[in-house]
Protein backbone atom coordinates (compact mmCIF):
# COMPACT_ATOMS: atom_id res chain seq x y z
CA UNK A 1 0.00 0.00 0.00
CA UNK A 2 1.23 3.46 -0.83
CA UNK A 3 1.58 5.93 2.03
CA UNK A 4 0.01 8.62 -0.15
CA UNK A 5 -2.71 6.67 -1.99
CA UNK A 6 -5.02 5.34 0.68
CA UNK A 7 -8.19 3.42 -0.21
CA UNK A 8 -11.13 5.77 -0.54
CA UNK A 9 -9.01 8.90 -0.99
CA UNK A 10 -10.01 11.28 -3.74
CA UNK A 11 -6.79 10.65 -5.64
CA UNK A 12 -7.36 6.88 -5.71
CA UNK A 13 -10.95 6.96 -6.91
CA UNK A 14 -11.77 6.48 -10.59
CA UNK A 15 -11.98 9.83 -12.28
CA UNK A 16 -15.42 11.21 -13.02
CA UNK A 17 -16.22 10.89 -16.71
CA UNK A 18 -18.20 13.33 -18.81
CA UNK A 19 -19.49 10.49 -20.96
CA UNK A 20 -22.89 8.89 -20.31
CA UNK A 21 -23.01 5.36 -18.87
CA UNK A 22 -23.06 2.64 -21.52
CA UNK A 23 -25.98 0.23 -21.17
CA UNK A 24 -27.26 -2.63 -23.28
CA UNK A 25 -29.92 -0.41 -24.90
CA UNK A 26 -27.16 2.13 -25.60
CA UNK A 27 -25.29 -0.52 -27.61
CA UNK A 28 -28.41 -1.14 -29.69
CA UNK A 29 -28.68 2.59 -30.32
CA UNK A 30 -25.04 2.70 -31.41
CA UNK A 31 -25.81 0.03 -33.99
CA UNK A 32 -28.81 1.99 -35.26
CA UNK A 33 -26.64 5.10 -35.61
CA UNK A 34 -23.82 3.19 -37.27
CA UNK A 35 -21.39 4.07 -34.49
CA UNK A 36 -18.73 1.36 -33.99
CA UNK A 37 -18.59 -0.27 -30.55
CA UNK A 38 -15.18 -0.62 -28.89
CA UNK A 39 -14.63 -3.47 -26.44
CA UNK A 40 -11.69 -4.92 -24.53
CA UNK A 41 -11.14 -7.51 -21.84
CA UNK A 42 -9.95 -6.53 -18.36
CA UNK A 43 -9.32 -8.65 -15.30
CA UNK A 44 -8.23 -6.32 -12.49
CA UNK A 45 -8.81 -2.86 -11.05
CA UNK A 46 -5.82 -1.09 -12.61
CA UNK A 47 -6.33 -2.43 -16.13
CA UNK A 48 -10.09 -1.88 -16.03
CA UNK A 49 -9.64 1.68 -14.86
CA UNK A 50 -7.25 2.48 -17.71
CA UNK A 51 -9.53 0.85 -20.25
CA UNK A 52 -12.60 2.66 -18.95
CA UNK A 53 -10.91 6.05 -18.77
CA UNK A 54 -9.75 5.59 -22.38
CA UNK A 55 -13.42 5.55 -23.42
CA UNK A 56 -13.91 1.88 -24.28
CA UNK A 57 -17.64 1.07 -24.52
CA UNK A 58 -17.71 -2.51 -23.23
CA UNK A 59 -15.38 -4.19 -20.74
CA UNK A 60 -15.49 -7.99 -20.74
CA UNK A 61 -14.19 -9.90 -17.75
CA UNK A 62 -13.34 -12.78 -20.01
CA UNK A 63 -12.66 -16.35 -19.03
CA UNK A 64 -9.51 -15.81 -21.10
CA UNK A 65 -8.05 -14.73 -17.76
CA UNK A 66 -7.56 -18.44 -17.17
CA UNK A 67 -4.83 -18.31 -19.80
CA UNK A 68 -3.38 -14.79 -19.76
CA UNK A 69 -3.56 -14.19 -15.99
CA UNK A 70 -3.56 -17.62 -14.35
CA UNK A 71 -1.42 -19.51 -16.86
CA UNK A 72 -3.78 -22.35 -17.83
CA UNK A 73 -3.51 -23.82 -21.32
CA UNK A 74 -7.17 -23.12 -22.09
CA UNK A 75 -10.22 -21.45 -20.54
CA UNK A 76 -11.84 -24.57 -19.12
CA UNK A 77 -10.22 -24.60 -15.67
CA UNK A 78 -11.51 -21.24 -14.42
CA UNK A 79 -14.18 -21.45 -11.72
CA UNK A 80 -17.24 -19.36 -10.90
CA UNK A 81 -15.62 -18.09 -7.71
CA UNK A 82 -12.47 -17.04 -9.56
CA UNK A 83 -14.53 -15.22 -12.19
CA UNK A 84 -16.54 -13.50 -9.47
CA UNK A 85 -13.33 -12.38 -7.76
CA UNK A 86 -12.02 -10.71 -10.92
CA UNK A 87 -15.39 -9.26 -11.90
CA UNK A 88 -15.64 -7.50 -8.54
CA UNK A 89 -12.22 -5.92 -9.06
CA UNK A 90 -13.15 -4.70 -12.53
CA UNK A 91 -16.50 -3.36 -11.42
CA UNK A 92 -14.87 -1.22 -8.74
CA UNK A 93 -12.86 0.55 -11.44
CA UNK A 94 -15.40 1.05 -14.20
CA UNK A 95 -17.67 4.07 -14.30
CA UNK A 96 -18.72 4.40 -17.95
CA UNK A 97 -18.33 1.13 -19.84
CA UNK A 98 -20.81 -1.74 -19.79
CA UNK A 99 -19.32 -4.49 -17.60
CA UNK A 100 -19.93 -7.98 -18.98
CA UNK A 101 -18.79 -11.15 -17.22
CA UNK A 102 -18.06 -14.45 -18.91
CA UNK A 103 -19.85 -17.41 -17.38
CA UNK A 104 -17.17 -20.09 -17.15
CA UNK A 105 -17.32 -23.62 -18.52
CA UNK A 106 -19.71 -25.79 -16.52
CA UNK A 107 -21.61 -22.92 -14.92
CA UNK A 108 -24.44 -22.93 -17.47
CA UNK A 109 -24.28 -26.40 -18.99
CA UNK A 110 -26.64 -28.09 -16.52
CA UNK A 111 -30.26 -27.46 -15.56
CA UNK A 112 -31.57 -24.06 -16.59
CA UNK A 113 -32.49 -23.13 -13.00
CA UNK A 114 -28.93 -23.81 -11.86
CA UNK A 115 -27.53 -21.79 -14.75
CA UNK A 116 -29.77 -18.84 -13.92
CA UNK A 117 -28.74 -19.06 -10.27
CA UNK A 118 -25.08 -18.89 -11.28
CA UNK A 119 -25.77 -15.89 -13.52
CA UNK A 120 -27.58 -14.13 -10.67
CA UNK A 121 -24.38 -14.38 -8.62
CA UNK A 122 -22.49 -12.38 -11.24
CA UNK A 123 -25.04 -9.59 -11.11
CA UNK A 124 -25.80 -9.66 -7.37
CA UNK A 125 -22.38 -10.46 -5.90
CA UNK A 126 -19.98 -9.00 -8.47
CA UNK A 127 -21.89 -6.12 -10.03
CA UNK A 128 -21.85 -7.41 -13.61
CA UNK A 129 -24.28 -5.62 -15.89
CA UNK A 130 -24.57 -8.53 -18.30
CA UNK A 131 -23.27 -12.07 -18.67
CA UNK A 132 -21.83 -13.76 -21.74
CA UNK A 133 -22.51 -17.38 -22.65
CA UNK A 134 -21.12 -19.42 -25.51
CA UNK A 135 -23.06 -21.43 -28.06
CA UNK A 136 -26.55 -21.44 -29.59
CA UNK A 137 -28.43 -21.68 -26.27
CA UNK A 138 -31.62 -19.81 -27.10
CA UNK A 139 -33.67 -21.37 -24.30
CA UNK A 140 -31.09 -20.34 -21.71
CA UNK A 141 -30.88 -16.82 -23.15
CA UNK A 142 -34.66 -16.56 -22.79
CA UNK A 143 -34.55 -17.79 -19.19
CA UNK A 144 -31.80 -15.32 -18.28
CA UNK A 145 -33.65 -12.48 -19.95
CA UNK A 146 -36.81 -13.43 -18.07
CA UNK A 147 -34.73 -13.20 -14.89
CA UNK A 148 -33.79 -9.59 -15.80
CA UNK A 149 -30.20 -10.53 -16.64
CA UNK A 150 -28.88 -8.98 -19.88
CA UNK A 151 -27.11 -11.50 -22.10
CA UNK A 152 -24.33 -11.32 -24.65
CA UNK A 153 -24.18 -14.37 -26.90
CA UNK A 154 -21.01 -15.86 -28.36
CA UNK A 155 -20.99 -17.85 -31.60
CA UNK A 156 -18.44 -19.16 -34.08
CA UNK A 157 -15.17 -20.18 -32.52
CA UNK A 158 -16.24 -20.76 -28.93
CA UNK A 159 -13.12 -21.41 -26.80
CA UNK A 160 -15.00 -23.49 -24.23
CA UNK A 161 -15.68 -25.98 -27.08
CA UNK A 162 -11.98 -26.39 -27.84
CA UNK A 163 -12.05 -30.18 -27.39
CA UNK A 164 -15.11 -30.65 -29.60
CA UNK A 165 -13.63 -28.39 -32.31
CA UNK A 166 -10.25 -30.11 -32.12
CA UNK A 167 -8.44 -26.84 -31.40
CA UNK A 168 -8.94 -23.16 -32.02
CA UNK A 169 -10.08 -23.35 -35.62
CA UNK A 170 -11.91 -20.90 -37.86
CA UNK A 171 -15.60 -21.86 -38.04
CA UNK A 172 -18.35 -21.56 -40.69
CA UNK A 173 -16.12 -22.20 -43.70
CA UNK A 174 -18.86 -23.61 -45.95
CA UNK A 175 -22.11 -22.12 -47.23
CA UNK A 176 -24.15 -24.59 -45.17
CA UNK A 177 -22.16 -23.78 -42.03
CA UNK A 178 -22.70 -20.07 -42.59
CA UNK A 179 -26.43 -20.61 -42.92
CA UNK A 180 -26.45 -22.60 -39.66
CA UNK A 181 -24.44 -19.90 -37.91
CA UNK A 182 -26.87 -17.26 -39.14
CA UNK A 183 -29.84 -19.33 -37.93
CA UNK A 184 -28.20 -19.72 -34.52
CA UNK A 185 -27.54 -16.00 -34.30
CA UNK A 186 -31.14 -15.16 -35.18
CA UNK A 187 -32.42 -17.62 -32.58
CA UNK A 188 -30.17 -16.18 -29.86
CA UNK A 189 -31.20 -12.63 -30.77
CA UNK A 190 -34.91 -13.49 -30.81
CA UNK A 191 -34.51 -15.13 -27.40
CA UNK A 192 -33.47 -11.78 -25.96
CA UNK A 193 -29.69 -11.43 -26.26
CA UNK A 194 -28.58 -7.80 -26.36
CA UNK A 195 -25.47 -8.43 -28.45
CA UNK A 196 -23.53 -11.32 -29.97
CA UNK A 197 -19.77 -11.89 -30.12
CA UNK A 198 -18.72 -13.48 -33.42
CA UNK A 199 -15.31 -15.11 -33.10
CA UNK A 200 -13.11 -16.80 -35.66
CA UNK A 201 -15.44 -16.74 -38.65
CA UNK A 202 -14.90 -15.54 -42.24
CA UNK A 203 -15.52 -11.87 -42.84
CA UNK A 204 -18.31 -12.62 -45.30
CA UNK A 205 -20.21 -14.72 -42.77
CA UNK A 206 -19.91 -12.05 -40.07
CA UNK A 207 -21.04 -9.34 -42.50
CA UNK A 208 -24.12 -11.31 -43.51
CA UNK A 209 -25.11 -11.97 -39.89
CA UNK A 210 -24.47 -8.37 -38.87
CA UNK A 211 -26.75 -7.13 -41.65
CA UNK A 212 -29.46 -9.60 -40.63
CA UNK A 213 -29.59 -8.83 -36.90
CA UNK A 214 -31.17 -5.87 -35.14
CA UNK A 215 -28.78 -6.31 -32.20
CA UNK A 216 -25.06 -5.49 -32.36
CA UNK A 217 -22.41 -7.97 -33.35
CA UNK A 218 -18.96 -7.65 -31.82
CA UNK A 219 -16.20 -9.30 -33.76
CA UNK A 220 -12.93 -10.92 -32.82
CA UNK A 221 -11.26 -12.50 -35.79
CA UNK A 222 -14.44 -11.87 -37.78
CA UNK A 223 -13.47 -8.99 -40.04
CA UNK A 224 -14.29 -5.27 -40.04
CA UNK A 225 -17.99 -5.45 -40.89
CA UNK A 226 -19.25 -6.23 -37.38
CA UNK A 227 -20.86 -3.46 -35.32
CA UNK A 228 -17.95 -3.52 -32.90
CA UNK A 229 -14.61 -5.15 -32.16
CA UNK A 230 -13.06 -6.76 -29.11
CA UNK A 231 -9.54 -7.92 -28.31
CA UNK A 232 -7.93 -9.56 -25.31
CA UNK A 233 -6.08 -6.77 -23.49
CA UNK A 234 -2.95 -8.84 -23.01
CA UNK A 235 -2.82 -9.66 -26.73
CA UNK A 236 -3.23 -6.00 -27.67
CA UNK A 237 -0.30 -4.82 -25.53
CA UNK A 238 1.99 -7.84 -26.01
CA UNK A 239 1.70 -9.26 -22.51
CA UNK A 240 1.33 -12.82 -23.75
CA UNK A 241 4.17 -15.26 -24.29
CA UNK A 242 3.07 -16.80 -27.59
CA UNK A 243 2.81 -15.63 -31.19
CA UNK A 244 -0.37 -13.60 -31.74
CA UNK A 245 -3.32 -14.88 -33.74
CA UNK A 246 -3.79 -13.50 -37.26
CA UNK A 247 -6.51 -11.08 -36.14
CA UNK A 248 -4.50 -9.54 -33.27
CA UNK A 249 -2.99 -6.10 -33.79
CA UNK A 250 -0.48 -5.13 -31.13
CA UNK A 251 -0.85 -1.48 -30.20
CA UNK A 252 2.00 -1.43 -27.72
CA UNK A 253 4.71 -3.57 -26.16
CA UNK A 254 3.97 -3.52 -22.45
CA UNK A 255 5.96 -6.70 -22.02
CA UNK A 256 9.18 -5.04 -23.18
CA UNK A 257 8.44 -1.91 -21.13
CA UNK A 258 7.82 -3.88 -17.92
CA UNK A 259 10.82 -6.16 -18.45
CA UNK A 260 13.11 -3.17 -19.00
CA UNK A 261 11.77 -1.40 -15.91
CA UNK A 262 12.25 -4.50 -13.73
CA UNK A 263 15.79 -5.05 -15.00
CA UNK A 264 16.65 -1.38 -14.34
CA UNK A 265 15.23 -1.66 -10.81
CA UNK A 266 17.22 -4.82 -10.11
CA UNK A 267 20.43 -3.16 -11.32
CA UNK A 268 19.82 -0.10 -9.13
CA UNK A 269 19.24 -2.29 -6.08
CA UNK A 270 22.37 -4.34 -6.75
CA UNK A 271 24.47 -1.17 -7.14
CA UNK A 272 22.82 0.52 -4.14
CA UNK A 273 21.56 3.27 -6.44
CA UNK A 274 18.05 2.80 -5.09
CA UNK A 275 16.75 4.19 -2.84
CA UNK A 276 18.60 7.49 -2.80
CA UNK A 277 18.81 9.83 0.16
CA UNK A 278 16.06 11.94 -1.43
CA UNK A 279 13.83 8.86 -1.52
CA UNK A 280 14.40 8.15 2.18
CA UNK A 281 12.57 9.45 5.25
CA UNK A 282 14.55 11.49 7.82
CA UNK A 283 14.21 12.29 11.48
CA UNK A 284 13.27 15.84 12.41
CA UNK A 285 16.39 17.89 13.15
CA UNK A 286 15.85 17.89 16.93
CA UNK A 287 15.41 14.14 17.07
CA UNK A 288 18.43 13.59 14.83
CA UNK A 289 20.63 15.74 17.05
CA UNK A 290 19.44 13.92 20.15
CA UNK A 291 20.22 10.57 18.52
CA UNK A 292 23.66 11.76 17.43
CA UNK A 293 24.37 12.88 20.99
CA UNK A 294 23.57 9.39 22.31
CA UNK A 295 24.34 6.98 19.46
CA UNK A 296 24.42 3.99 21.81
CA UNK A 297 20.90 4.63 23.11
CA UNK A 298 19.45 2.49 20.35
CA UNK A 299 21.39 -0.79 19.96
CA UNK A 300 22.29 -1.62 16.38
CA UNK A 301 21.52 1.86 15.04
CA UNK A 302 24.28 3.58 13.13
CA UNK A 303 23.80 7.33 12.87
CA UNK A 304 24.77 8.89 9.59
CA UNK A 305 26.28 12.29 10.36
CA UNK A 306 25.94 14.87 7.68
CA UNK A 307 29.04 16.83 6.65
Amino acid sequence: MSFTQLPGSASSSPAATPFPKVTMPALAEMKRQGKPISALTAYDYATARLVDEAGIDLVLVGDSLAMVVLGHENTLAITVDEMLHHTRAVRRAVRRALVVADMPFGSYHGPVAESVANAVRFVKEAGAEAVKIEGPRASLVRALTDAEIPVVGHLGLTPQSVHRMGGYRVQARTADAVQQLKADAIAVAEAGAGAIVLEGVPREAAAAITAELAIPTIGIGAGPDCDGQILVFHDMVSLTFAPPAKFVRRYGDAGALIRSAVEHYREDVEHRAFPSDAESYHLPEQARQALEAKPDAVPGVRVLRKA
